[in-house]
């Protein structure tokens, strides 16, 4: 693609969703932009999860960008589309718009620093390539740094043994084997699905039990695709106006306003839909008030129930009290995760009874002295997420501070979009925006516009350096964490709050007040000059 460049205006680090965006307008507005992708291939998260059963969890409609000239021409064959299909868009997305030309793939970030004297970022490659740009703008998103717990004897297994989120791009044939899967988060569920139906022996070592919703997947026909595309311009337009970015929101009724027969029949009707309507077209306040969420958790509890045959199964899968709150951990989608623990061939592991002792060279040992053998050892244990995609680069700030002992200690932004000490810098899709509790399209596009009009603004007015002020920082992380308060995050150990990872600092790490309200303290703030910001011109 791309060659190496040795100064650009703006570098752009990260080819997925938000990078191909801000390539393709700023580009447009004359900017000499450059996109560096570790990867090799674009695609973000969907070039590196590749694993057994990949796919997204938003619905065709809502996942895509809204660039006119590209949803004309583009229809996914289901309206939850796999890491396959993903890929198919990409390429689609590279080709239509010709970003290619500016891209350089295989070529990772490990270091950037300001140079005060310039106003410039100075960038290191893994490779060994030095590139100064004006600005540098992160869409590194918040899955990038794959997480692994220290189990003892890791390297010693001869088996095959991967992560989900660095999974071979040739695949790994689970058929006939021996498939140990460890977590139970959003790629644990599916790559169990999709071991169930060809592995020998398929086994999941659960600590915490995930609350999932029906997936409700279906193939969308010639008929379907042109329903979808005859009302994808109100879905661009309204997914904007909701709380999580997609283009259905709550109801308005309470669930005081209902009969208890009243109310199951909805919910009924919600779960009847699939995806995230339960949880994004259901009641409010489940995310606030105890009672309506131990009502959901009982509602989603005794419909999982009746698909598990074993009681001990039942209790482990879907406990009669529930572990955390409902909505507190993300709620994944599955499609027969529940069902396929009635097979001889799939068994759980409850490591609170059970733990993992160490990893051996035929497989687990747990705290009973069993060693259980395997072939495949799946980590589906998650990410440093939201903070861990930056902090894993050397980024070096004013004043001699660096990206890692700032957020280490304690995560602040404006916006969500810059952090003090670090000028002219830009993350999107990461630390305290809507991130987690957004369609990622919908968010990046609002995050990418405000970037975008950010960088034009000091163009048009002689501007070389923009950094937000420490007083506009400490209040907006403030109301990431006072608005997160309100709800139930804190109760749940979740990469939400940075929970999952040992000595992380617990935090809340998403604005969890409504994308669309995020949306409007974006667009009111750039109306007002891109308040809380400090602009300044380099002096020759």
């Amino acid at each position: 693609m791309s060659t190496m460049p040795t100064k650009v205006d703006i570098l752009i680090v990260g080819a997925g969703f938000s990078g191909l965006y801000q390539l393709y307008h700023l580009r447009n507005l004359g900017f000499n932009v450059k996109v560096f992708e570790a990867g090799r291939g674009i695609g973000g998260t969907w070039y590196w999860n590749c694993y057994p059963g990949a796919r997204v969890d938003s619905d065709a409609s809502n996942y895509q960008l809204s660039i006119d000239g590209l949803w004309q021409n583009w229809s996914y064959s289901e309206y939850f589309p796999d890491w396959k299909e993903l890929r198919e868009y990409f390429a689609y997305i590279d080709r239509t718009l010709d970003l290619g030309r500016d891209i350089s793939l295989n070529t990772r970030v490990v270091a950037a620093e300001f140079d005060e004297a310039a106003d410039e970022w100075v960038v290191r490659t893994e490779k060994g390539d030095t590139v100064r740009c004006r600005f540098l703008s992160f869409c590194t998103g918040f899955a990038s740094k794959p997480y692994t717990p220290k189990i003892p004897g890791l390297d010693t297994f001869r088996g095959i043994m991967h992560h989900t989120g660095t999974w071979p791009q040739d695949g790994v044939d689970l058929r006939d084997k021996r498939v140990a899967v460890i977590g139970t988060g959003s790629s644990g569920v599916q790559v169990v699905q999709e071991a169930a139906a060809v592995a020998r022996q398929v086994t999941l070592f659960q600590r915490t039990p995930c609350i999932a919703l029906p997936l409700v997947q279906r193939k969308l026909d010639a008929d379907a695709a042109r329903k979808l595309k005859d009302g994808q311009l109100k879905t661009f337009d309204f997914r904007k106006k909701t709380f999580a970015g997609h283009s259905y929101s709550f109801t308005d009724m309470r669930p005081s306003d209902f009969s208890p027969e009243e109310r199951k029949e909805f919910y009924e009707q919600l779960y009847a839909r699939g995806g995230f309507i339960p949880l994004l077209c259901g009641f409010r306040e489940v995310y606030t008030d105890d009672d309506a969420n131990d009502w959901v958790y009982a509602f989603w509890r005794d419909t999982v129930r009746a698909r598990i045959n074993d009681p001990r199964l039942q209790e482990k899968l879907a406990p009669a009290v529930k572990p955390y709150p409902f909505a507190a951990k993300r709620p994944l989608l599955e499609q027969n995760y529940y069902d396929v623990f009635n097979q001889s061939n799939v068994s759980l592991i409850d490591v609170n009874e059970n733990g993992i002792t160490r990893i051996t060279p035929k497989g687990i040992q747990t705290a009973d002295g069993v060693e259980h053998q395997f072939d495949i050892i799946v980590l589906a244990t998650g990410f440093d997420a939201m903070t861990g995609s930056m902090t894993q680069i050397d980024i070096r700030g004013t004043e001699g501070v660096t990206i890692f002992d700032k957020w280490t200690a304690f995560a602040s932004t404006y916006l969500g979009m810059m952090t003090t000490n670090f000028p002219n810098m830009f993350f999107v899709y990461a630390t305290h925006g809507p991130t987690a509790f957004s369609n990622g399209p919908t968010a990046l596009e609002i995050q990418s516009d405000w970037v975008i009009h950010c960088i034009q603004y000091m163009r048009d007015h002689g501007l070389s350096r923009v950094h937000p002020k420490k007083e506009a920082e400490e209040e907006y992380t403030k109301l990431v964490n006072d608005i997160g308060n309100k709800g139930m995050w804190s109760k749940a150990k979740s990469w939400y709050t940075g929970a999952n990872i040992p000595g992380k600092t617990i935090q809340h790490l998403n604005f969890t007040g409504g994308l669309n309200v995020y949306a409007d303290m974006c667009r009111e703030n750039e109306e007002k000059g891109f308040e809380g910001c400090e602009f300044s011109t380099l002096i020759a």
